[in-house]
């Protein structure tokens, strides 16, 4: 019997099993943007390598969440560690600090409106509350934005505003501008937020820039990825007609799916291995 045929699975089996894993912190920092907020709490995912390689410093990537869900969700709904393990384990992407932060307690918005400063907050507290508590390589070339569904919208727009923060914008099932939604007509507050949406509508911003910005975003790797039965598809067809008018390259996947978990977690999966 040839023994190695069966103890070198088992070995590599034991080796994975004892291999230090990537984790997720659930962390609460002091805010002063967000009217009546003082704390905010929003999740990390830090290296498997983190607490071991104590000089080492990481490319961080700032993953959204869609509307009416929560930081945490990027890991139930969508196993994030692990997914990230896996495709660091087969050379498919490098360790990355991963912030998911929160954005549906107190009111639902990526973006400045009135009474609530959110996308203020996000880029003069939140970046920089991170990048100085973990060790983060801080420039736009290791610097990533992504998100789905209302944060795939925010992360086309924060990419827009801010093209010298980030190398990468990734929108999954964007929601990009106002549509009409039946499953919002009794929720009181959903007016205010589909007008929020539209008040800040990437693909009029593209349509309407100047040569400067478009240069600006030429920077920038726009990744626009929506299933084939999603509600949110025409309006990403038009922001890539948008980037098209104007010049600027970009990749755009189509797969089979829906607005929901099951596409998403494949489009995570896709994100990182950009990485």
């Amino acid at each position: 019997m040839n023994f190695r045929i069966y103890i070198l699975p088992l070995l590599l089996a034991i080796a994975l099993g004892t291999a230090a894993q990537s984790r997720m912190v659930t962390i609460t920092m002091p805010c002063s943007m967000l009217e009546g907020v003082s704390e905010r709490v929003l999740s990390v995912c830090l290296p498997a390598s983190y607490d071991s390689q104590t000089e080492r410093h990481y490319p961080v990537l700032y993953l959204l969440h869609g509307g009416g869900e929560h930081h945490h969700t990027w890991q139930r709904n969508g196993n994030l560690a692990h997914a990230v393990d896996d495709a660091v384990r087969m050379g498919e992407m490098e360790e990355t600090i991963i912030v998911c932060p929160e954005a549906c307690d107190d009111n639902m918005i990526w973006f400045d409106h009135e009474g609530w400063r959110y996308e203020s907050y996000f880029f003069e507290e939140l970046i920089p509350y991170i990048e100085s508590h973990y060790r983060t390589i801080a420039d736009k070339e290791h610097r990533t934005i992504a998100g789905f569904s209302m944060g795939g919208g925010a992360t086309m727009v924060y990419a827009l505003r801010h093209p010298e923060m980030f190398c990468m914008a990734y929108n999954m099932s964007g929601y990009l501008r106002r549509q009409q939604l039946d499953w919002l007509a009794g929720d009181p507050s959903a007016e205010w937020r589909q007008q929020c949406v539209e008040d800040h509508n990437p693909i009029r911003t593209v349509i309407e820039a100047d040569d400067a910005q478009v240069a600006a975003w030429r920077s920038v790797h726009w990744v626009i990825d929506c299933g084939d039965h999603d509600f949110t598809l025409e309006a990403n067809f038009d922001f890539v007609s948008a980037l098209r008018q104007r010049g600027i390259d970009y990749d755009m996947l189509v797969r089979s799916g829906a607005h929901d978990w099951t596409y998403w977690r494949e489009s995570m999966k896709l994100l990182l291995r950009r990485l």
